[in-house]
């Protein structure tokens, strides 16, 4: 459900990608309604107790029930979209991660000004990293060495993903708050130093889509842009055998 927002929003590319815009369109039908509403009975007030019109102040006020009820209106339709959508939605999101045995999982660990895509490989297994092994060559200071290090992948602002499969982005950043933004998948998850923070989604389109740095980072803020790659799983193995 795209609603009147559908040309408005970007493609959908993603498994809950039209679950958020249908929030989105009520929350904005909703918005409409109450702008409209409000903006009508407040000419009408303007129009009926003028000055010309009603030239003694009236100190009783308002004793119609018509306003108490549109405001009780108002409420029960905020808690519908809060319990009934947003909730739900916000649960699913957070908390009901696939289990990665069924997920493309990869670590992503933000930087000014770019994203650092890290794949554990044919394994299944992270390597260790020590940021004392840090230089341009490797950014995210991958010990080759370690167990489980000589498979491991890593790729500056592209992550690809294989189509139809979920994909779980342990987000994390070097420096300072970063926000992994992908509109199309509609996702947008703060990257927070000290933290790693899970984010999910599985991409239903194939094609090139951008990430996006949703947080001012500094001075090279808007270049901070990386692409997602959806692929069939044949073409993500290839490309992850691609040096």
């Amino acid at each position: 459900m795209g609603g009147f927002l559908s040309g408005l929003l970007p493609m959908q590319a993603s498994q809950h990608a039209a679950q958020l815009d249908t929030i989105t369109t009520l929350v904005h039908a909703l918005m409409i309604v109450l702008f409209l509403g409000w903006g009508t009975y407040f000419v009408a007030t303007l129009i009926r107790f003028r000055a010309g019109r009603s030239p003694n102040a009236n100190y009783a006020g308002a004793t119609a029930k018509a306003t108490t009820w549109t405001e009780v209106a108002v409420v029960g339709a905020e808690l519908l979209l809060l319990i009934g959508f947003a909730l739900p939605a916000w649960a699913t999101r957070t908390r009901d991660l696939p289990p990665a045995s069924a997920a493309t999982v990869v670590r992503i660990v933000a930087e000014q000004f770019a994203w650092n895509v890290h794949y554990p490989g044919p394994d299944g297994q992270f390597a260790r990293t020590d940021p004392a092994l840090i230089d341009p060559a490797n950014p995210l200071g991958l010990d080759r060495r370690s167990p489980y290090g000589a498979d491991d992948v890593v790729k500056v602002n592209q992550l690809a993903v294989p189509i139809d499969r979920p994909v779980i982005a342990q987000l994390s950043a070097k420096d300072m708050i970063h926000s992994f933004g992908v509109p199309a998948m509609r996702v947008k998850q703060d990257a927070i130093p000290g933290m790693t923070i899970p984010v999910w989604f599985t991409p239903t389109v194939r094609g090139d889509f951008d990430i996006a740095c949703s947080q001012l980072c500094g001075l090279g803020h808007y270049r901070m842009r990386g692409v997602v790659k959806v692929m069939t799983n044949v073409e993500f193995q290839a490309w992850l055998a691609t040096p």
